[in-house]
């Protein structure tokens, strides 16, 4: 904010407040992205810039929310001791909050163990290939953190959403461009759309078991299964999207495309495609949001490794620590699912070039 206040200054005074509102202008779409929008009223209200409907703004964007986060808090600190449980009271903010601690804790002793073997284990092939003896080395088996944990949900859904990409977005254009295409695979795709992953899961876990079959795997079963469900559940969002995207197309563009004489490839990649992005990107971002909730249910149900494993075992664990774990793993959870939201909202305002809210 202290360099575009100097920019700023360094304008000449009939200029200077065109400029500014300019460049916050151009930089809006961005800090709405990223969640900080607010920053845009607050440095118009520090250059003087219509202050009372800056004020205004700023409480809109960064007041009402804050706001609405303490009585939320408050509320919770309230009742929640008022609900008793199988194991105990139900957590308040400042109990959840110490648990966030105790995993950060936990997780940092865990790499301190990984560590310690390792240097032990270099040290005594060291000494081995000194006295010229054979040489061992082992992968540290510690069990996994809760922040490994979240790594692994975050690149299993990863995988799964990039399957779903890859197999929905064509399928999705194909049915756009061919209305027979349309009619053949509308009926699977509102058969197979309302599925729950608990239905999938099974199917999945089997067919995987019988044809992943390798000495030296490149993915975990685990891993696959879980990925491979949130595949099938996330992917009808954006082939639906991006079917009536390209259906939606202006015909005249088709019409170029056919005066020109240009190939069907270069028709969906030069026209086709630019003109449903918008319709791809909506279905992107709501497909992985499907996902996110997808998974964490898959890796309950299979005890694959990830948040919703973490979940259950706290569940089955029964400690006094579990219920406030159980809580931190739930507001974590949201929070990666808004951030996938913005990441995907960002790079819809980067291809599409449309300022988003």
């Amino acid at each position: 904010m202290s360099s575009i206040t100097q920019t700023a200054a360094a304008i000449p005074p009939k200029t200077s407040a065109v400029s500014l509102s300019y460049v916050l202008n151009r930089a809006a779409a961005i800090l709405m992205v990223a969640g900080f929008g607010w920053v845009v009223p607050l440095v118009k209200l520090l250059s003087g810039h219509a202050p009372r409907q800056q004020l205004a703004e700023l409480w809109r964007q960064l007041g009402v929310p804050v706001a609405a986060i303490a009585v939320f808090l408050a509320l919770w600190a309230v009742l929640a001791p008022k609900v008793q449980t199988s194991l105990g009271a139900v957590p308040g903010p400042v109990e959840v909050w110490a648990q966030v601690g105790n995993l950060v804790a936990d997780h940092q002793a865990e790499r301190a163990k990984q560590a310690a073997f390792y240097e032990r284990q270099a040290k005594r092939n060291a000494e081995a290939k000194a006295e010229g003896g054979e040489t061992k080395t082992r992968k540290f088996t510690g069990k996994p953190t809760y922040l490994d944990q979240i790594v692994t949900s975050l690149e299993t859904v990863f995988m799964g959403f990039m399957l779903a990409t890859l197999v929905a977005v064509p399928l999705g254009v194909m049915c756009g461009l061919s209305k027979t295409v349309n009619a053949a695979l509308n009926p699977l795709i509102q058969i197979f759309k309302p599925v729950s992953p608990l239905a999938w899961l099974p199917i999945v876990t089997m067919v995987v078991s019988a044809s992943y079959v390798s000495q030296d795997p490149m993915f975990e079963k685990s891993f696959l299964n879980s990925a491979i469900t949130v595949t099938l559940c996330s992917m009808w969002t954006t082939l639906i999207n991006t079917a009536i995207g390209v259906a939606s197309i202006d015909k005249d563009l088709v019409n170029v495309g056919r005066v020109l004489n240009l190939s069907l490839g270069t028709t969906i990649r030069k026209l086709v495609l630019p003109s449903a992005l918008p319709y791809i990107f909506t279905g992107l971002r709501l497909s992985l949001g499907v996902g996110w909730m997808v998974l964490i249910a898959a890796e309950m149900l299979a005890q694959n490794p990830g948040l919703g494993k973490f979940v259950w075992d706290e569940f089955q664990n029964g400690s006094s620590q579990s219920l406030a774990k159980i809580m931190v793993a739930v507001f974590t959870i949201g929070l990666i699912g808004f951030l996938l939201d913005r990441v995907m909202m960002a790079f819809q305002a980067m291809f599409t070039h449309s300022a988003t809210r």
